[in-house]
């Protein structure tokens, strides 16, 4: 196959693939593929409400089409897919977004064919779980029949520096001549450039470990903020100090969600777990990060109660909602977390942010995030995620937000610890 001849399928049109359709769209045909019909609808409407992608960027991609209709696949001959995997209610990796994607895949796939996974997965998964799916659905033979790849995502949601066209692209291929394909098809489009892994399980791996070693190191700041926190030594001023060091890691600690960080370290723990090794460091870290959200109700209740605050039935407001700042992402964000460690205390809480959907907020947490705060209302409010709006509105109007007496709890360093009650 030679480039000019490739029909792009991308299998899922959110954070990943959206943008990974756009910049294809500008140079190659694309069907940028979704079973979310809202979704698909307001894509054709020009409007991105991940708000990763820009009006005129959308406008830009003029050979981009949209469809929730598996039939608009059946002429491309290069899928790409950029379904979500989460984790269930164990812990464990969900794979049937990826199962589903496959079939849907396998009943159109042909000849000489190339599927490449972009989805984060443990080592080994394209050729363990999807592959199987893609032969059974298409009655083709893997290497003979279609190929495969793996190129790892490296989206950041919210971040308009760091994008897809110049953040380095790992690529690999089921053969040394599809890798070399796959790896020129990206090319194409990304300007940092690539990097040809020399196995599907090597890129696999590699994007795994990327946010486990985030996670593991922040789990360790995490641990040293409490440790701190004990002796009243303040977290920040340590870091800072710590940091004049030319190799020292400048992570802070925090809630730590997302659909990365939270999330692909347990498809690596998973993995390791069936071949009969219990990973101990990562496991650790993960379970201190999940705690964090009852240890900042901790230290905020005890705060309330040395104030006088009457904790059972207090208003409390919580700043942010989304995962991250500047942006509406809300899956698997760990504010909610603190929201339900505080309804235990019957306290009643309530969530701004200008930047989350409501309905989504709704659709995912069964809350309604308030449209907009009142002063004087609250008996606490806590500064869960540094939005520019947050910042903007400066201490003073965020303290107005508060009783006479009240707590303010900055999670995020937004303030100095001087006009702050309490700062993680």
């Amino acid at each position: 196959m030679d480039i000019s001849e490739i029909k792009i399928a991308i299998i899922g049109l959110g954070y990943v693939g959206l943008p990974l359709a756009v910049e294809f769209g500008k140079q190659h045909t694309v069907v940028g593929f979704d079973i979310n019909t809202d979704r698909i609808k307001a894509l054709k409407d020009g409007i991105d409400h991940t708000l990763e992608v820009s009006d005129k960027e959308l406008a830009q991609a003029t050979h981009l089409s949209y469809s929730s209709e598996t039939e608009a696949l059946k002429n491309c001959n290069f899928f790409i897919v950029t379904v979500p995997t989460p984790i269930d209610d164990y812990k464990q990796p969900d794979l049937k977004p990826l199962i589903n994607a496959s079939k849907v895949i396998g009943t159109f796939l042909k000849q000489n064919d190339i599927v490449v996974y972009e989805s984060t997965v443990y080592p080994g998964a394209t050729e363990e779980v999807c592959i199987p799916v893609l032969e059974e659905f298409s009655g083709l033979t893997f290497n003979k029949d279609f190929y495969a790849g793996y190129s790892p995502e490296r989206i950041n949601p919210g971040d308009k520096e760091h994008r897809v066209i110049n953040i380095l692209k790992v690529t690999s291929g089921s053969t040394p001549e599809v890798a070399d394909f796959i790896d020129e098809v990206y090319n194409s489009i990304i300007i940092a450039g690539t990097y040809k892994a020399e196995s599907i399980k090597v890129a696999e791996a590699a994007k795994v470990i990327e946010n486990t070693q985030r996670d593991v190191n922040i789990a360790l700041v995490n641990e040293l903020a409490v440790i701190f926190n004990k002796m009243n030594i303040d977290t920040e001023a340590v870091l800072k100090a710590a940091g004049t060091k030319w190799n020292f890691l400048p992570f802070r600690p925090g809630l730590v969600g997302g659909h990365c960080i939270g999330v692909d370290p347990y498809y690596l723990t998973h993995k390791a777990q069936a071949i009969g090794y219990n990973p101990e460091i990562i496991l650790a870290g993960r379970r201190l990060n999940d705690s964090m959200g009852t240890y900042v109700v901790t230290q905020l209740v005890k705060k309330m109660i040395k104030k006088r605050i009457q904790v059972e039935g207090a208003r409390v407001l919580i700043l942010g909602l989304s995962f991250k700042e500047n942006c509406p992402d809300v899956r698997n964000t760990k504010v909610i977390d603190i929201l339900h460690e505080l309804e235990e205390y019957n306290i009643d809480v309530d969530v701004y942010d200008p930047w989350v959907d409501a309905k989504e907020a709704k659709r995912e947490y069964n809350i309604t995030p308030i449209s907009q705060p009142v002063s004087q209302q609250y008996d606490a409010v806590i500064l869960a995620v540094a939005h520019n709006e947050f910042i903007d509105m400066g201490v003073k109007r965020i303290r107005d937000l508060g009783k006479n007496n009240h707590v303010l709890y900055d999670l995020k360093y937004v303030f100095n610890k001087d006009v702050t009650d309490i700062r993680l």
